[in-house]
């Protein structure tokens, strides 16, 4: 598929170009990263900075869309869904807008990413059982029009990067 072609640009609303970040925002990135629930007077001590300039950087780096939003790291095997597994698709040409709002509704479905070689999504699912997996990829994958073959790839174990709390 051509890159190009299929690449998200300025008239799908996309945010302007971000500012450049310097070593203060950079090390609240980490903070955060690490600990999305930590306060602006933690972070404005950890980086040197007054809780106002804290405040106003972590704004703007919400505001500049670097940072996206705050969630939980969820272990998905303890929250019932013990069965993870990278799907891979390949896609009708041109297709990958509809075909990624078809795969964000389906259930379990933690990453999309559109990727360059053998073929042209991959998709990492977390379900409750193989049942379920397999009832996904068999009924909801297949029968998009535009997915033109997947390969599933189950995962056996698995390990965030990023820092604990």
């Amino acid at each position: 598929m051509a890159t190009e072609q299929m690449a998200e640009g300025p008239q799908d609303g996309a945010a302007p170009p971000a500012r450049p970040l310097d070593a203060i925002d950079q090390d609240i990135l980490k903070i955060l990263q690490a600990d999305g629930r930590a306060s602006i007077r933690s972070v404005a001590e950890r980086v040197h900075v007054s809780r106002a300039n804290a405040y106003a950087r972590i704004n703007r780096l919400i505001d500049d869309g670097v940072i996206r939003g705050f969630s939980a790291r969820v272990d998905h095997e303890r929250a019932g869904h013990g069965t993870s597994a990278y799907i891979t698709l390949k896609i009708v040409q041109n297709t990958w807008r509809t075909v990624r709002e078809q795969l964000r509704q389906l259930p379990g479905a933690s990453h999309i990413a559109l990727v360059g070689g053998d073929f042209d999504v991959l998709l990492l699912v977390h379900t409750p059982d193989n049942r379920t997996l397999r009832e996904l990829v068999l009924t909801r994958l297949q029968a998009i029009p535009e997915v033109l073959s997947t390969r599933t790839l189950l995962v056996f174990e698995e390990e965030d990067t990023e820092p604990e709390t």
